[in-house]
């Protein structure tokens, strides 16, 4: 196969991955496996969390098209090696930019990363796997459409439960 179609594959798997990812977030995770995502959505204790197993199920799978795709299976080398790449970004840019994984505390003040960052909090101001927005990890819509979007599903500011007027989390 030629470089430009390997590129290519390659780049079409990162892309795709946002949207498998923004998929199995919503559909899986916050579905019949919230038993490993729940971990998530919950105070952190310690390094890891149940829901990190979904990074290895990933990485497995990755691991296997690479494998395949060294043994013949072209292009799928480049398939899993998309994936990889879209694993490293969402590791920097989830785990470390939003949720403060790793030692740098940076919180973006502008631009693309400044909305990542709110988009992915505001999809952690609901309690609980029901009534959540912004599933994407590395795509994110704009703030106004996700403040509308909670006001439109829980028909008003979303409260924490137990607070007064003061406790409006959107």
């Amino acid at each position: 196969m030629s470089i430009l179609t390997n590129v290519a594959v390659f780049l079409c798997s990162l892309v795709a991955m946002e949207l498998v990812a923004w998929g199995a977030h919503k559909y899986i995770m916050h579905g019949w496996a919230w038993g490993w995502h729940r971990s998530h959505h919950a105070p952190r204790r310690g390094w890891f969390e149940k829901n990190d197993l979904f990074a290895l199920v990933f990485a497995g799978l990755a691991i296997a098209l690479i494998y395949l795709g060294s043994r013949g299976w072209h292009p799928l080398e480049w398939v899993g090696a998309g994936m990889t790449a879209y694993g490293l970004l969402y590791f920097v840019a989830h785990d470390g930019l939003v949720h403060h994984r790793w030692p740098l505390r940076y919180v973006p003040r502008k631009g693309y990363l400044k909305r990542l960052y709110q988009a992915h909090r505001m999809h952690h101001a609901v309690d609980g796997r029901e009534g959540c927005v912004s599933f994407g990890f590395l795509w994110a819509p704009s703030v106004e459409r996700l403040k509308t979007e909670l006001r439109r599903i829980h028909g008003g500011p979303i409260r924490r439960p137990g607070a007064g007027a003061s406790g409006e989390r959107d």
